[in-house]
């Protein structure tokens, strides 16, 4: 079967959520299972020093009036042969923002689909976001090219359709007001990346305006999985001590290193938490700022916060962190090097999150011995079962309603278990269990691609 990933990030070379990581890891384990994929995305300006092989041009095409040229390489660490799409409007090192982002993206697509027609035919364009929910509906009329489309975040819907008409082809038959609507509506298949959020979409709550063709469309749930080769505490490189879910009490050592780099008082009683991810209401920092203070006032605990967002957020994080020399820490960054660390140091992780299509962050916490903390949503449900010390299940502590009064609840549960270190160990130890590899998703995703009339019989 040959299938194209069309995508706006895909890990290690663009990243800035959880897309990213499926489009940098999905297609690996899709080909060890004998299929023809390969990814295309922008040629961002941050792309060539990530690469270890130099694109070679490929093709040279025609969308929106405009001349781009499409270069070949692989993902680096893969075989997964990788084309970029070369433009003048992606030289600039950002993935999103900008007062062009919704020309650059629909030129994006439009690329896509040139590729798709002239250059290299997949049977399935698997396409991700609403950065390239318009090759479905172009994809409508031929039928030997077919299309997935996977929401990896409902909030973001790009341009209306009238800014779309001022772009690009808009054909007559397509009445979606929106690219993720335009994506939604004429995709062969369309699927969320974790069961819960595939139900919580067909509802007001969560369906961003889109609930009733969401709800009527039943998209199928998949969950994500992580690289779990690459994120193995026996074996990752930026750990100060390697461990596994027998050797627990080398993680110790991790704890006291992390302590020591990021301003922390050096205590390993201390029961210290962590949270990695974007500063923005949605990943729960209005609920934090309200009951942060309180929490470290009352315990013993530590904090540790990595990320950046919205500049309100930034400063509420630094401000608490002025407040608690030695027990609060804001690093304010990306550095995927020190996110490992804090995964493999931290006693547990939080995600107080508003709503979350799936997350990834739990999954690595889980798998690293950081036990997760977090609200009942979306992905989380799917991966973080409650505590139930009596009798010895769960992998973490889990809260329903967003309220404040319910995380800083959450908050203490998790320091008082924290206390009783052989029950700790044992909930440490089913994290560890859980297998969130690609293997079983990848397979899911291989049926929804065979469900699909047009490539059922393809080998």
């Amino acid at each position: 079967m040959k299938i194209l990933f069309a995508a706006a990030e895909a890990s290690p070379i663009a990243k800035v959520g959880g897309m990213a990581d499926v489009v940098g890891a999905l297609p690996q384990v899709l080909r060890k299972m004998g299929h023809d994929v390969r990814i295309i995305m922008p040629y961002y300006g941050t792309i060539p020093d990530k690469l270890t092989e130099t694109p070679q041009l490929a093709w040279q095409g025609t969308a929106m009036f405009q001349d781009f040229d499409l270069f070949q390489t692989v993902l680096p660490g893969t075989d997964v042969p990788l084309y970029l799409v070369g433009h003048g409007s992606f030289i600039p090192a950002r993935i999103y923002y900008g007062e062009d982002e919704d020309w650059r993206f629909t030129l994006f697509a439009n690329a896509c689909a040139e590729v798709a027609w002239n250059f290299w035919k997949p049977h399935i364009i698997h396409c991700h976001d609403w950065h390239t929910g318009m090759i479905p509906v172009w994809m409508h009329e031929t039928s030997d090219i077919a299309t997935v489309f996977t929401i990896h975040n409902l909030a973001y819907q790009g341009p209306w359709r009238w800014r779309l008409e001022q772009m690009t082809w808009v054909p007559w038959f397509m009445h979606s007001h929106n690219t993720m609507a335009a994506g939604v509506q004429f995709a062969d298949r369309v699927n969320t990346v974790s069961p819960t959020y595939a139900q919580q979409i067909g509802t007001p709550a969560y369906g961003e305006g889109l609930d009733g063709v969401l709800s009527y469309l039943n998209p199928t749930g998949i969950l994500n999985g992580i690289d779990t080769a690459k994120l193995d505490p026996a074996k990752d490189r930026y750990l100060t001590k390697n461990y596994t879910a027998d050797t627990l009490e080398d993680r110790m050592y991790n704890k006291i290193a992390l302590q020591e780099e990021i301003g922390l008082q050096v205590n390993k009683s201390a029961f210290l938490v962590g949270m990695v991810g974007r500063l923005v209401e949605q990943k729960g920092l209005d609920l934090l700022i309200q009951v942060l203070d309180r929490f470290l006032a009352y315990t013993d605990a530590q904090f540790v916060v990595l990320g950046t967002g919205e500049r309100y957020y930034e400063t509420q994080m630094w401000q608490v962190a002025s407040r608690f020399p030695g027990r609060m820490s804001a690093q304010i960054l990306f550095n995927s090097a020190l996110s490992q660390r804090v995964y493999g140091g931290t006693d547990a992780l939080l995600m107080p999150s508003r709503f979350e299509p799936c997350g990834i962050s739990q999954m690595i916490a889980l798998r690293y011995g950081s036990v997760p903390i977090v609200r009942r949503t979306g992905g989380l449900v799917d991966t973080v079962q409650h505590f139930e010390p009596m009798h010895e299940a769960g992998n973490g502590f889990c809260f329903d309603r967003y309220e404040p009064l319910d995380l800083y609840t959450c908050l203490v549960r998790a320091w008082e278990g924290f206390r009783f270190k052989n029950d700790w160990r044992k909930l440490q130890q089913r994290g560890m269990a859980g297998d969130f590899s690609w293997d079983t998703s990848a397979k899911q995703y291989l049926e929804l691609y065979r469900s699909i009339p047009s490539v059922a019989n393809v080998v």
